[in-house]
């Protein structure tokens, strides 16, 4: 079986050629996402007529919410281009196209072929732009009714005081996301100018003002996982995104696992970064296949 598979970002469109067993046939391919809607739609077009007639299916992981059945986005697409969420997907190829959010593809990466092999009850948190999250519960992929399990959108706090992207205020995401971590720069150095790339520029020189600001970021994250290691009491949290490059691991584990009353977890850093829309959107096609 060969899937074309797609990871749609805000930022990039990667694609390769991918076998069931989630084997890259082909070295990805990226494009940077084109600035409109009709773009990405002919982008997409293009690529597909140019395989379809080697492949058996079309895989799509996006960002936003995806419906139940794997055919549309129906909610949040993060920051694509306005209109995006109204592509018509399945119209792109004569084959099937599945689509899906790509946290839970990349979550289903890691179960498969990555870092959690093995396990049945997973995490992963992506921290990006956002904060992206997939579960799988007992083997399975946590979906909820519409699709759209696992946000991120409930405040910690109670102060209003940073507006999250979905228009509340004081969302987990916004103070564990990779924009958190450029908030807390430019609150700290009282600096429009500095971003994360600055402090993380500051941590490689042992700055100490970058360290209590990355600390201060490092804890909301630490924040987050307890919070879905109490909920969900996985084997395994994985943190994928740049930003996972830089957490200290074993003294995060340490402190979720004195904290938490579930049983110990294990903390680690995602497997696969670039790829892991591509690879889990492919294995999850192929297994709608069958």
């Amino acid at each position: 079986m060969k899937i074309l598979s797609f990871d749609i970002g805000g930022t990039k469109i990667a694609f390769a050629l991918v076998d069931e067993a989630g084997k890259l046939l082909t070295q990805p391919v990226k494009y940077s996402t084109p600035a409109s809607k009709e773009a990405i739609e002919s982008l997409l077009k293009k690529i597909i007529a140019q395989h379809e007639n080697e492949i058996d299916a079309v895989a799509i992981s996006t960002a936003g919410t995806v419906d139940i059945c794997n055919q549309k986005i129906t909610g949040s697409v993060g920051n694509l281009p306005e209109g995006y969420g109204k592509i018509d997907f399945q119209a792109l190829s004569k084959k099937k196209v599945f689509v899906v959010n790509d946290a839970n593809a990349a979550v289903w990466a890691e179960y498969k072929v990555g870092h959690a092999q093995g396990m049945d009850n997973v995490v992963l948190l992506t921290l990006g732009t956002g904060v992206g999250v997939g579960i799988i519960i007992d083997g399975h992929l946590l979906k909820g009714k519409s699709g759209a399990a696992g946000e991120v959108h409930f405040p910690v706090r109670q102060d209003n005081h940073r507006r999250c992207g979905c228009g509340n205020y004081d969302c987990l995401e916004v103070y564990m996301s990779g924009t958190a971590l450029n908030l807390d720069a430019k609150e700290a150095y009282k600096d429009d100018n500095m971003t994360s790339h600055d402090i993380i520029a500051g941590l490689k020189e042992n700055d100490a003002k970058a360290l209590s600001v990355f600390e201060r970021w490092e804890s909301m994250v630490e924040t987050g996982v307890r919070i879905f290691a109490s909920i969900f009491d996985p084997d395994i949290i994985l943190l994928g995104g740049s930003m996972a490059h830089f957490i200290n691991y074993p003294m995060m584990e340490k402190h979720v696992n004195e904290a938490i009353v579930t049983s110990p977890i294990k903390l680690k850093e995602a497997e696969f970064e670039n790829n892991a829309g591509i690879i889990g959107g492919a294995l999850l096609c192929a297994e709608s296949l069958k």
